[in-house]
């Protein structure tokens, strides 16, 4: 196992919808995915961006583009149009989550490079 970034294994994209931000993490390799499913929790996430984060966390599963969708309740203070946080529309949460420390096999790592 090597503690690394999950931008080693994933990467992300995010975006806002009302009051909730929508956080894409997508597998880099096909066999990373089923590892991510296992460790990347609705919990672990929650935790993770509890500072930004206000509310419920829930997650979708998308097995069939090796990806993972989460929604983080209460974390954009409003919305676009009515709250005053630089990032009111969560462009940078897949960013931030993306930087959340990982135990990963050597196996795994090597199918990223």
């Amino acid at each position: 196992m090597v503690t690394v970034k999950l931008l080693k294994i994933a990467h992300g994209r995010s975006g806002d919808k009302g009051n909730g931000s929508n956080v894409g993490i997508i597998a880099r390799h096909p066999d990373i995915y089923p590892f991510l499913k296992e460790n990347l929790t609705a919990d672990r996430v929650k935790e993770y961006m509890k500072h930004i984060c206000k509310g419920e966390v829930e997650r979708y599963e998308m097995p069939n583009i090796g990806a993972l969708n989460f929604i983080l309740n209460e974390s954009l203070g409003g919305g676009g149009t009515v709250s005053l946080k630089l990032d009111a529309q969560g462009k940078t949460h897949a960013s931030t989550l993306l930087r959340m420390d990982v135990d990963v096999p050597d196996e795994l790592l090597a199918k990223v490079g």
